[in-house]
């Protein structure tokens, strides 16, 4: 236990934000007002012909489908997936969480949400990262949303081959089987809300949305944080 006060402490050691590494004030919490600010919106989610809308046309049928943000390589969004993602710091997920959560709820086709479930990891995968980084971001929509959160309902059941350098057909033939509904009853007739961090073409959101529509009465529509054109 130490026994330097905490703002002292932080004079020497300050918390520093997750998008350009300059120290916190007091009142920020894992990312500085600045780069909040200058975070890439998208404003695709009142327009139903967005970007990430039109990648499940035809493909599976979503009610509503966006993105909070654009992904920019070597921007300040990626500096943060890179902190939640690789360096456990799950504040970065509450944070960006509790902002996609307000926009939502600022949207026309977002707002009425019955349970809020995250793109599940392999069991692999979660013992090795020791977490979900979509859950601190999910729990945190739901919060706003007054939505339930749900990560049981829906599991990642093969450990499939990285999607890196894959054509978009061969994508989708990775990911084709390994969802898997474990208790459907907890999501029947409910409107859900698909989430992940990021998509780029969708395959995996479309191969969860697919299983998530074959229980009774479910609604899907599909959300992420960021959206990476190709």
């Amino acid at each position: 236990m130490s026994l330097i006060p905490a703002p002292l402490l932080s004079l020497f050691y300050p918390d520093c934000c997750a998008g350009c590494n300059t120290p916190l004030f007091t009142h920020e919490n894992a990312v500085c007002t600045s780069c909040i600010e200058n975070l890439p919106r998208t404003k695709f989610l009142d327009d139903p012909e967005n970007e990430v809308e039109k990648i499940f046309w035809g493909r599976v049928p979503v009610l509503a489908a966006g993105s909070f943000l654009f992904f920019v390589k070597g921007g300040i969004l990626q500096n943060m997936l890179h902190q939640l993602k690789y360096k456990s710091h799950t504040v970065v997920g509450e944070e960006l969480g509790r902002l996609a959560g307000g926009a939502l709820l600022n949207s026309n086709r977002f707002n009425a949400i019955d349970c809020v479930v995250p793109i599940p990891l392999h069991e692999k995968k979660l013992k090795k990262r020791g977490y979900n980084q979509c859950s601190f971001i999910g729990e945190k929509i739901a919060e706003q949303l007054n939505a339930d959160y749900n990560d049981f309902a829906l599991l990642k059941v093969t450990h499939n081959e990285s999607q890196t350098r894959k054509s978009k057909f061969q994508r989708w033939l990775n990911v084709k089987t390994i969802f898997q509904i474990a208790e459907p009853e907890s999501i029947q007739n409910k409107h859900v809300l698909l989430i992940d961090d990021v998509v780029t073409t969708g395959s995996t959101l479309e191969a969860a949305a697919q299983k998530l529509l074959s229980v009774k009465g479910v609604r899907v529509s599909i959300f992420t944080v960021a959206f990476t054109k190709k």
